[in-house]
């Protein structure tokens, strides 16, 4: 696992089985390549390039992401409530960085 991102996720903690719930998802990386100073070579892209939600042992989510999208990527979808458990989210960046948060649904 790579240092530390900010991520804010924000999921219902409790749903009903079968209910479909809507995920959003901010994480804070600013998307671009970055200069040692003006005219200096560039430092390594840091660029986050894949996005992926697994949840009750399913993949419910995945994105490719490149240099196009903007600063701090906003993601919302949907999946349905099939069992209490943990939603994993992992952003892969260029250069082998993998970022990692969890988010616990409870389902009735």
């Amino acid at each position: 696992m790579a240092e530390s991102i900010t991520a804010r996720i924000t999921a219902p903690a409790t749903a009903r089985r079968g209910e479909i719930i809507t995920i959003r998802c901010l994480v804070r990386h600013p998307m671009e390549r970055a200069v040692d100073a003006p005219g200096l070579t560039p430092l390594p892209r840091k660029i986050l390039h894949t996005m992926r939600v697994r949840y009750a042992g399913e993949e419910v989510f995945r994105m490719a992401l490149s240099q196009g999208i903007a600063a701090n990527p906003y993601v919302e979808f949907t999946t349905v409530a099939v069992e209490t458990g943990a939603m994993v989210f992992e952003w892969e960046e260029d250069g082998g960085a993998v970022y990692r948060r969890e988010v616990r649904l409870t389902v009735t």
